[in-house]
């Protein structure tokens, strides 16, 4: 593995802890607003959190370089493009998650979420893509993991359990976008206009469904500020940096590690205890994670022929 595929692959298993962390923070932050309410000032602090950033980038930015070439004015648009699609997809999807969780148990939710490492690669076969075996043994070993991680009730389909898949599907198209965008667009303008986006629309929902008072939401600054800050602004921008250079099946794999980072933080942080099957989980998906990474003769996903 290259010097490049390895540091996007340490970026996003920085965003997996940083997110698995954040279940702590998400979980405190619902006791006192309504879901729409928490993902609305997140990802509006998450998106303006970034604007300095881009504003430093800019100012590095030769101005000449900027009139002479269209390509840097080309990636501008582009980023803006890709982060509202992407944006529109994030609201989608965190929504369904979150009323999905509401009306299932935790253990089911998250096993159901982790389905998106079963559905990246299986959309990339219907987009004509070739996957090595290591990724599908890889996806197998790690849904077995997800399963000692979360599943601790019966399997049976409720409402709740319907809309969290709908969740995962639409977090795996998520990443799919974020891989197709990221090479043609910056970075950091896609993951500032996907949150602006999912934010306003956030605040459209939370007006229709919701009757927040200003209480409630400083009752409830600390999580949401560690969620908008670090789980949207950081996180979210480094998932979006680091599938530059990693193909999206091993992207999904290695984000899925946010569930065994969450259950080492309820651990630490609010002495949840690890049971020897969750101990079992967490190492086939840390096994899965570097089998996915053994080199099979093929750098990256070939299209077929």
């Amino acid at each position: 593995m290259d010097k490049k595929a390895m540091g996007s692959n340490l970026l996003l298993a920085l965003a997996a802890f940083i997110w698995g962390v954040a279940f702590v923070a998400q979980s405190v932050g619902m006791d006192y607003v309504g879901g729409f309410t928490f993902n609305a000032c997140r990802f509006l602090i998450g998106g303006a959190v970034l604007i300095p950033l881009i504003w430093f980038r800019e100012k590095r930015q030769d101005s000449g370089e900027k009139q002479a070439g269209t390509s840097w004015w080309q990636r501008q648009k582009t980023g803006v493009t890709g982060g509202i699609c992407c944006g529109a997809i994030l609201f989608v999807a965190s929504s369904f998650q979150q009323f999905g969780v509401a009306r299932t148990t935790v253990g089911k939710a998250g096993f159901i979420t982790a389905l998106y490492i079963i559905i990246v690669p299986l959309l990339g076969v219907f987009l004509r893509k070739k996957i090595p075996w290591s990724l599908w043994v890889s996806v197998a070993l790690a849904t077995v993991g997800m399963y000692l991680l979360c599943m601790t009730g019966g399997l049976g389909i409720n409402r709740g359990d319907f809309y969290v898949f709908v969740g995962a599907l639409c977090f795996s198209f998520h990443i799919l976008v974020i891989d197709y965008f990221s090479p043609k667009g910056d970075g950091v303008v896609i993951s500032c206009a996907q949150f602006f986006t999912a934010g306003v629309i956030s605040c459209i929902m939370t007006a229709v469904f919701e009757t927040p008072d200003a209480r409630s939401v400083m009752a409830a600054w600390a999580p949401i500020l560690y969620a908008g800050v670090m789980s949207c602004g950081v996180a979210y921008t480094l998932q979006v940096v680091g599938q530059k250079n990693t193909d999206p099946v091993l992207a999904s794999l290695i984000l899925s590690l946010e569930s065994a980072f969450s259950l080492i933080a309820g651990w630490v942080i609010l002495d949840q205890k690890l049971s020897p099957k969750e101990l079992g989980g967490c190492a086939l998906v840390f096994g899965a994670i570097i089998l996915a990474q053994i080199p099979t003769g093929k750098k990256e996903l070939e299209k077929s022929d």
